[in-house]
């Protein structure tokens, strides 16, 4: 049945690199699927995530708004989502049917942040196992799972951890799987929807974030494929203190065993989720629900080994850059192939998507609708995009054009400088480089000016102040009204 307005579905990834599709040139990585998508649709080439760890990079996806206007600009559980507007909630608002399904990682866990109905799996929900006895009374992958296989079933019987290095395969039949899962509970949506409604769905995936158990077949296809070794540059010895023993550490060189072994359940991880896409997209196709906006994105990256370092929260490519692709329905005016290399971010897709749906863009949001870029259309742009995450006793900054970088350590004032055009894994820091000085000193006002007003007191408007006290959580500055 048609609808008055556009469908939009918003599928979301952890921790899933922005240079790990196929179609982009990853010389190991296999997305038929998701090329394929970017192929019909735009691909934004230079698509960061501000504050690089899950919480916080949910907050821009879900507000609009920099971390320094949403609070939060490090990992802090247990602190309420209590936005006047979210990108959920303005869908509600204006007459769309909303659905979650999969990873929110908001607090209290069963918030709505303004959906009106959430099929929720966060994973290896950390703050909920820390203080509630039963998880089935927040999560719904689980329960689901033990009428399947019995009361003493879990998702962690395999016996690897959300955090770690550690790779196998999944040890429970395929269609069990948490990322299929995903699919599974998004395409009963399309079932049992209002068909009188337009739809906006939120498909949140937990993969590739670890555990690294992809079912069997997407770990072996990668188990003995040839991979370049990782980017290691000179400066790694940085973040050495960050090491710690075992699987678990954000520093260390792998023995190549292991590092063969942790890419495999990564990249596995990845086709496993492109084969759902494709499944799901099937299956949208067969209900034929009418004009649909597809928009696919993570919430960061993973530095996978890169300069000897783990997971995420620090600015580097590997862990700052995400993936983003836009297709819209015939007649959106999207290009098809088209490749943007304006610098965008996460607090960009909230008003982008309300623009793909023609509805109104809320006042004071710090993100810009993306869908003239998508269609080629010449606009004003940003010049850069400014990230941060609170880092140990440090806040560790970021400004990119897409071409250069350049990052700021406030604890002690130490600065790098990366030119991505020439050096894209930031092998070479030419923060000492004297034919930079000028271009750096270009960066540096972007940073002052990003800076400027922040109650750390990180610049006084002219220079940056290094020394200044941390914390992960700011009071609410701008929040945006409807």
């Amino acid at each position: 049945m048609a609808t008055l307005r556009p469908n939009i579905l918003l599928i979301c990834v952890d921790q899933w690199r922005g240079d790990c599709l196929s179609g982009a040139g990853h010389r190991v990585v296999h997305t038929p699927w998701l090329d394929q998508l970017a192929g019909q649709g735009a691909r934004f080439d230079r698509a960061y995530t501000a504050c690089p760890s899950c919480i916080a990079a949910r907050a821009s996806l879900f507000t609009g708004l920099t971390p320094a206007h949403h609070g939060r600009v490090g990992y802090r559980d247990g602190i309420p989502w209590d936005y006047p507007v979210t990108l959920a909630g303005e869908f509600t608002r204006h007459g769309y049917q909303t659905q979650a399904v999969g990873k929110m990682h908001v607090y209290p866990e069963r918030s709505q942040v303004g959906f009106q109905n959430v099929m929720l799996h966060d994973g290896y929900l950390h703050f909920a196992r820390n203080t509630q006895p039963n998880l089935e009374r927040v999560d719904d992958y689980l329960p689901w799972l033990r009428q399947r296989l019995g009361y003493a079933a879990d998702y962690a019987d395999h016996g690897i951890d959300c955090n770690s290095y550690v790779a196998r395969p999944w040890d429970k039949d395929e269609s069990l799987h948490p990322t299929t899962w995903v699919v599974t509970q998004a395409l009963d949506f399309l079932r049992r929807r209002d068909l009188r409604m337009p739809f906006f769905l939120f498909m949140s995936f937990h993969r590739p974030h670890p555990p690294y158990d992809p079912p069997t077949w997407a770990f072996e296809q990668y188990l003995d494929q040839p991979m370049p070794e990782p980017p290691v540059g000179s400066w790694h010895q940085r973040f050495a203190s960050a090491a710690t023993p075992g699987p678990s550490t954000n520093y260390g060189r792998l023995d190549p065993r292991w590092l063969q072994r942790t890419r495999a359940g990564y990249y596995g991880h990845m086709t496993h989720i492109d084969h759902q896409i494709n499944r799901f997209l099937e299956g949208l196709n067969a209900f034929n629900p009418g004009p649909t906006y597809i928009c696919f994105t993570s919430d960061h990256g993973e530095l996978l080994g890169d300069h000897h370092l783990w997971r995420k929260s620090l600015p580097y490519e590997g862990s700052a850059r995400v993936p983003l692709i836009l297709k819209g329905p015939v007649g959106s005016g999207i290009r098809s192939g088209g490749q943007c290399a304006q610098p965008v971010e996460l607090r960009d897709i909230l008003p982008t998507l309300l623009d793909c749906a023609g509805l109104p863009i809320p006042q004071g949001l710090d993100g810009r609708s993306l869908l003239p870029l998508a269609r080629g259309q010449q606009t004003a742009w940003r010049p850069c995009v400014h990230g941060e995450h609170l880092y140990g006793d440090q806040s560790v900054h970021y400004v990119t054009d897409g071409k250069a970088k350049f990052i700021w350590f406030s604890s002690d004032g130490a600065e790098q400088f990366f030119d991505l055009e020439r050096d894209p894994t930031e092998l070479h820091d030419l923060s000492a480089d004297a034919g930079q000085t000028q271009r750096m000193a270009q960066f540096r006002s972007w940073m002052v000016e990003a800076l400027q007003g922040r109650e750390e007191g990180f610049t006084d408007g002219r220079v940056l102040i290094p020394g200044r006290p941390v914390q992960p959580v700011l009071s609410f500055l701008r929040p945006p009204t409807a």
